[in-house]
């Protein structure tokens, strides 16, 4: 199972919110809002692992863990094939909570 913490996120909204790539920054702000759901919900995003799978596809779109994975994925965004792909579980999980998407979905 891939994992973000707090602090991964934070560097990830960093990372993305300064440069031209749009589609990873959404994905970033899209799973923050879901940890923030998971946190606010549940035993919390560290212990659920029902969330942080369903954003899998999105975390490996964002989650870097050299300087040479930093680069490439500030240099290159994410396609929007790349980017539905990666919503379609998250709105799938949240809809079987009962929730609407719209309410976590950057």
């Amino acid at each position: 199972m891939r994992f973000m913490n707090d602090y991964d996120i934070n560097r990830a909204l960093l990372r993305f919110s300064r440069g031209s790539t749009p589609n990873r920054l959404r994905l970033v702000e899209t799973v923050e809002n879901l940890m923030l759901w998971a946190d606010r919900n549940s035993d919390g995003w560290a212990y659920w692992p029902k969330p942080c799978n369903a954003a899998r596809r999105a975390i490996e779109l964002i989650e870097s863990r050299t300087n040479a994975e930093n680069d490439a994925q500030e240099r290159t965004d994410a396609t929007d094939a790349e980017v539905t792909a990666a919503l379609k579980p998250i709105k799938a999980f949240l809809t079987r909570q009962g929730v609407d998407h719209k309410e976590v979905l950057a």
